[in-house]
């Protein structure tokens, strides 16, 4: 996901900053923050990797399916964030359910993204064997949609 925000980031002219954060339990798992310069999607630190690589992808499912905040999202989160300006955040999400359209298309996303990441993964790996290594040579190479 990290090579994911790197992409996404060139492409929109804006860099996206992952930041792991100890995040309040019960509470979002995730947050994007946007500002002018920078987009920040902080992830819960207390979990496993896995869980964090896809909290990552459902918040990169709201950049990409270009979600906006619900009225009162950027509420009380200026003193959990003291590097960040007030005056700078222009959206912010932290939904913890998933009854609204928005949170079901950004896990839709994040199921995309995570299953195209382990596909590329796979195709990665070097071939070992002979038959292995002409597969690939007829499949071609993987073209990445990001």
């Amino acid at each position: 996901m990290a090579e994911v925000c790197r992409r996404l980031g060139a492409r929109r002219g804006k860099p996206l900053k992952l930041s792991p954060y100890p995040l309040d339990v019960p509470g979002p798992f995730g947050l994007w923050i946007a500002t002018p310069v920078v987009d920040f999607i902080l992830y819960q630190q207390e979990t496993t990797n896995a869980h964090q690589q896809h909290i990552i992808a459902h918040e990169l499912g709201h950049i990409i399916s270009g979600h906006s905040s619900d009225d009162g999202d950027e509420a009380g989160w200026y003193e959990s964030f003291p590097d960040i300006p007030p005056d700078h955040v222009r959206r912010a999400l932290r939904r913890t359910h998933y009854e609204t359209d928005q949170e079901r298309e950004a896990e839709t996303v994040a199921t995309l993204l995570l299953e195209r990441a382990a596909v590329l993964e796979q195709v990665a790996l070097p071939s070992q064997t002979p038959r292995a290594r002409r597969a690939q040579q007829a499949l071609g190479e993987q073209q990445d949609w990001l």
